[in-house]
């Protein structure tokens, strides 16, 4: 038995999770310091770096539809409503997600939100295919 491609989509925007989270914890180290890493972190902090600032606020926006898509996606696996409409969607999904990442960590305006629509056209996609 064969996986659906929306398996290794779904693999692979989990994975860029992964990456965002070590991205984000590098970056407010490297500005923060190795004693605020695995301390408490209860003191108050100076702003982040706009880089850290900025990888922080993508990986919050990562986590703010990853969830959405995730339930979608498995949910159409488990209707059995995987097909081109599906792997389209999902398609949509991950590569934009890959791409915004890049384009708000360097503080690309407009570009971004275009991409970032996309996503959520791709979202959209996996959700209303539930109804389906």
């Amino acid at each position: 038995m064969t996986k659906p491609p929306e398996f290794y989509l779904l693999g692979i925007v989990l994975l860029l999770a992964l990456l965002q989270i070590f991205l984000t914890a590098h970056f407010k180290t490297r500005q923060y310091g190795y004693k605020w890493n695995v301390g408490a972190r209860d003191e108050a902090l100076p702003p982040l770096s706009p880089m850290a600032g900025r990888l922080s606020r993508a990986q919050a926006n990562l986590f703010e539809t990853l969830p959405l898509f995730i339930a979608a996606l498995l949910a159409n696996l488990y209707l059995g409503h995987n097909g081109y409409y599906s792997e389209l969607s999902a398609e949509l999904y991950v590569a934009s997600r890959l791409t915004y990442l890049p384009l708000y960590a360097f503080g690309v305006p407009y570009l971004r939100s275009i991409v970032w629509a996309i996503g959520i056209i791709g979202l959209l996609g996996q959700i209303l295919l539930i109804f389906c």
